[in-house]
């Protein structure tokens, strides 16, 4: 089942690169498909996200209310979201229905030289004089299959900008969606603090494994203020 995941993500890169000339821009297409489908999911987690918004006050009177006693508290909270059918983890299963792709992912660009992932394997089977070309993400990034770290420990700070680059967009991507979601500041910490760690994720990742991440984060951002904004202006109506 596994290594069928990852030969359909492998497939649909050759597809997309046929059509575009580029493995970057096909990864971001890629990105766009799997958003696509996905479209139904985020409509639910929006409206979920929306509805969550709309009853922060009541929950902070809830707080408010039995701030000396967390065992009513989270009582009477889960029976507030059960009355008003409202799913705090709702927003979650985008991102847990994105997690096989990425690592797919990550198995289709990554590997080692004992064991190389497809796109590798496919790679070292071109001439050498391709191979740099096939790999190159427009002008953006020299290498998709490429750690940060790889290029950091082979070729210094120079080398290494433009994957510094993408790890702070990757870091950002699983830092501000959380900023725009409700919740109390003290969870939007704990998401920020993850953030941060979750550089060492981007540090070790294949380059191609990043720009799939955040272009994916960057169209869920869209989906979800467009999604809010006309909720909030049909509920205003």
């Amino acid at each position: 089942m596994w290594q069928a995941i990852k030969e359909s993500i492998f497939a649909g890169l050759q597809y997309l690169h046929d059509v575009t000339g580029d493995y970057g821009v096909a990864i971001v297409l890629l990105t766009v498909v799997v958003r696509l489908l996905m479209v139904p999911l985020t409509v639910k987690q929006t409206r979920s996200m929306y509805e969550l918004q709309r009853i922060q006050p009541k929950i902070k009177e809830l707080q408010k209310k039995y701030k000396n006693d967390k065992e009513k508290l989270q009582e009477e909270t889960l029976k507030f979201y059960q009355e008003n059918k409202i799913n705090p983890f709702g927003g979650c299963l985008p991102l847990l229905l994105q997690m096989p792709v990425f690592l797919a992912l990550y198995q289709v660009l990554g590997g080692t030289p004992d064991n190389p992932g497809l796109f590798l394997k496919y790679v070292a089977d071109l001439p050498e004089a391709q191979q740099a070309a096939v790999t190159r993400f427009w002008i953006f990034l020299p290498d998709l299959t490429a750690t940060p770290a790889a290029v950091w420990a082979e070729a210094g700070l120079f080398a290494t900008l433009p994957y510094i680059v993408i790890v702070g967009l990757f870091g950002l991507s699983i830092w501000v969606p959380t900023m725009l979601m409700p919740g109390e500041n003290q969870q939007k910490q704990i998401i920020g603090i993850m953030a941060v760690m979750m550089l060492y994720i981007g540090w070790i990742s294949p380059a191609g494994v990043l720009v799939y991440w955040v272009t994916s984060s960057l169209i869920g951002i869209a989906q979800q203020q467009l999604q809010m904004k006309f909720l909030t202006q049909r509920e205003a109506a």
